[in-house]
């Protein structure tokens, strides 16, 4: 059963909404830790210093699937830049399965990007419309890059839809 507090939120939040420096949704948490696992080209885990783990997956990308091609080469692309580092991810927010979405950065590096560069990674434009990171792909695929040296690579969304 709704409260009365909790139908009257909404409404205070679109009051609100017009407000400048006045937000309804929560600032953007920061996570630091430790990268222990990584799952596949596109998320891993991580030991937080209160020595909690996150499971996290990285937003706005699409690394290949298991038994998909460059499924070994996005993961071990991955594993390479943040395995054992200490690494910052900015959250964005989470998916159905509890996963933390977010971006990632290794020395200053955003990974999400760094894999669109290298090719091994889709540009998830269905959830997000970032320009710069549709150019990344976009430069990637012109010089056969990775996962764009196949001549026609499926994207892991279509890859899944037949499972």
């Amino acid at each position: 059963m709704k409260t009365f507090r909790s139908l009257l939120l909404p409404t205070w939040c679109l009051l609100l909404a017009g407000l400048p420096l006045l937000s309804c949704t929560p600032p953007a948490e920061t996570l630091t830790g430790t990268v222990t696992r990584i799952s596949d080209g596109d998320t891993f885990h991580m030991l937080l210093a209160d020595k909690t783990t996150r499971k996290v997956r990285l937003y706005g990308v699409d690394s290949p699937e298991k038994n998909q091609p460059f499924y070994r080469q996005a993961r071990n692309t991955l594993s390479d830049l943040i395995f054992q580092k200490q690494i910052k991810v900015v959250t964005r927010s989470r998916d159905q399965f509890g996963r933390v979405l977010g971006i990632a950065y290794v020395h200053d590096s955003c990974v999400n990007e760094l894999l669109l560069r290298m090719g091994m990674a889709w540009h998830f434009k269905r959830y997000d419309q970032n320009p710069e990171w549709a150019k990344l792909q976009q430069a990637a695929r012109k010089q056969r890059i990775g996962l764009w040296s196949d001549p026609n690579p499926t994207p892991p969304w279509a890859f899944r839809k037949t499972k």
